[in-house]
């Protein structure tokens, strides 16, 4: 049983818990906003998972929002979504440049005085990096358009847009704030050397990220003109 068919054949509570594990199933997968939850989880602790999930939030909120008023084949359409690509690929580059030009300088001492290798807060991070990720837009234009049916069902009304929404940030809140966790636990056997390279790891993650939404996105505009 899918978890369209699961919501409806379970009401209220199966529409949350598929949209908990849908939205699990792909906070899970590897990508910028998980590199960027470490970099920050070493600056602030187990907050940082949580924040980063409240920029990310402002998007999906804004996306959600704009299906309802029924933007849905606008977002998907090739050159919307190239176009996304482009301009995301851009800032993830320029993100990832800033973080291995400081990285000679970058030192636990600079991140306990607020002068570490990120410069943003988490929460503009997380609605950066949203807004620069073409193949969250199209998630949401497809698949998040297909639970937001299912989720406007007659029976729930508005209710049931709340529920289908407040599984799938659960399901980010869940997972980002265990990866937050998880390396504010380690942070007391960090040196100076590790911070670097969970920097520098981070940094040429967010690089290769916006080589392949710059590249992916020049092609699908290339094929408009093709």
């Amino acid at each position: 049983m899918d978890g369209v068919s699961l919501a409806t054949g379970m009401g209220l509570w199966g529409l949350g818990l598929s949209s908990f594990a849908i939205g699990f199933s792909g906070a899970v997968m590897p990508g910028p906003v998980l590199a960027m939850t470490i970099t920050h989880s070493v600056r602030q602790g187990f907050w940082a998972g949580p924040l980063i999930v409240l920029g990310h939030g402002i998007i999906e909120v804004t996306l959600v929002a704009a299906l309802l008023a029924g933007l849905g084949p606008l977002l998907g359409l090739d050159a919307v979504a190239g176009t996304i690509g482009v301009v995301g690929g851009l800032i993830l580059l320029h993100m990832a440049v800033g973080m291995l030009r400081g990285l000679p300088r970058a030192s636990l001492a600079a991140v306990t005085s607020g002068q570490g290798a990120v410069k943003r807060g988490p929460v503009a991070d997380g609605l950066l990096l949203s807004a620069a990720n073409p193949y969250f837009i199209l998630w949401w234009a497809t698949v998040g358009l297909s639970l937001l049916v299912v989720a406007r069902d007659p029976r729930w009304g508005a209710l049931g847009v709340v529920v289908f929404y407040l599984g799938h940030i659960s399901a980010d809140l869940v997972w980002y704030g265990l990866v937050s966790l998880a390396v504010a636990k380690g942070r007391r056997w960090l040196s100076d050397g590790i911070y670097r390279v969970i920097i520098g790891c981070c940094a040429v993650t967010l690089l290769g990220f916006s080589v392949y939404f710059g590249v992916g996105a020049a092609r699908m505009l290339l094929g408009l003109w093709g």
